[in-house]
């Protein structure tokens, strides 16, 4: 994969306008001002792909669920507009090798914050996690502070005291993991999930560019982290501003562990999906993108968190620039 490859192709000048006019859906105007660069990048021995759209305000890091690959995120990447975004494939996930040993979560977080000083992101960022993602993202919080602005957990949970109101989450991750190496949609899948793929389980077998399933050592070692990981002993001492997301038909994560989180985290605010199965973040994009974005914009949570970006670098609200009156005026 070479770096600076869009994620759609774009009509050229020389095709026919017509043509371009004839662009399925997926590669309206809309969706092909995304342009994702991919490229590889070492982090302390650990080879890792990631994907960066570059864009305007605050960057914000998506950490995808467990065994997500970056091509499962687009879809919240182009709702995410022009929002400067960076997509890692975590090890064993997507196509960065996986591990040869298991590792815990806290060292997940190390290799996150290695990531962003290679990148060159020593600001704080908005962080957003789906699911496994969200567990990493509350480490991440936990562990560097000073490195993020605000938060957003998306159906995510405290970790194994939370699991346990439901005994078959594993199994029920277990199956989605193989149909994610499969091409056929094994029975019962869209009540793995809930919400949207329920009624259109197609959804879940949408392949892309970047697409490429999770090695079994890969996924086996992040359920790993997931099982002897819990943050709710430290979730009272996160500083940022919170978004707490959950679907109130999540068979996975049910809707109790988001209320769960937005009791513990002290500047925490509670949007519930109705509706909503595990996966509302990407199957319901654009919808989801709206809150997001109304939260890291919105000027009432200002004061809670650290300076103001725009307001740093003397633009306007929306990131324009003001124009500067002559001197002596």
């Amino acid at each position: 994969m070479t770096p600076g490859k869009n994620i759609k192709p774009e009509a050229t000048s020389s095709e026919p306008l017509a043509a371009a006019r004839r662009l399925p859906p997926e590669l309206s105007v809309l969706r092909r001002r995304t342009q994702m660069q991919v490229d590889w990048i070492d982090v302390d021995g650990v080879r890792l792909r990631y994907g960066i759209r570059r864009g305007r305000g605050r960057p914000m890091l998506l950490l995808n669920t467990i065994g997500g690959n970056l091509d499962m995120l687009m879809p919240l990447v182009n709702a995410l507009d022009d929002v400067e975004v960076v997509v890692p494939d975590m090890p064993g996930a997507g196509r960065s090798p996986a591990l040869k040993l298991p590792h815990r979560v806290t060292w997940y977080a190390r290799l996150i914050a290695t990531l962003l000083d290679r990148l060159g992101y020593d600001e704080p960022i908005n962080l957003t996690g789906l699911s496994w993602g969200g567990s990493l993202a509350q480490q991440f919080a936990l562990d560097y502070p000073e490195r993020v602005n605000r938060l957003v957990l998306a159906s995510s949970s405290v970790g194994w005291p939370s699991m346990a109101t439901r005994s078959n989450t594993f199994k029920r991750m277990a199956m989605a993991r193989y149909y994610r190496r499969a091409e056929s949609l094994p029975p019962g899948l869209s009540a793995i999930y809930g919400g949207l793929v329920r009624r259109r389980p197609e959804l879940v077998g949408r392949r892309g560019e970047y697409a490429g399933g999770p090695s079994i050592r890969g996924y086996a070692f992040q359920m790993l982290g997931a099982v002897s990981w819990t943050s709710i002993h430290r979730l009272h001492a996160l500083p940022c501003p919170t978004l707490v997301m959950g679907g109130d038909d999540d068979p996975i994560v049910p809707l109790v562990n988001s209320r769960l989180l937005y009791w513990l985290i002290p500047k925490s605010y509670l949007h519930v999906m109705r509706g909503g199965g595990h996966l509302f973040l990407l199957m319901r994009a654009n919808e989801s993108a709206a809150v997001i974005k109304r939260f890291i914009n919105e000027r009432r949570y200002d004061g809670t968190d650290g300076a103001d970006y725009f307001a740093a670098r003397g633009l306007g609200a929306d990131g324009a620039l003001i124009p500067r009156l002559p001197s002596g005026l």
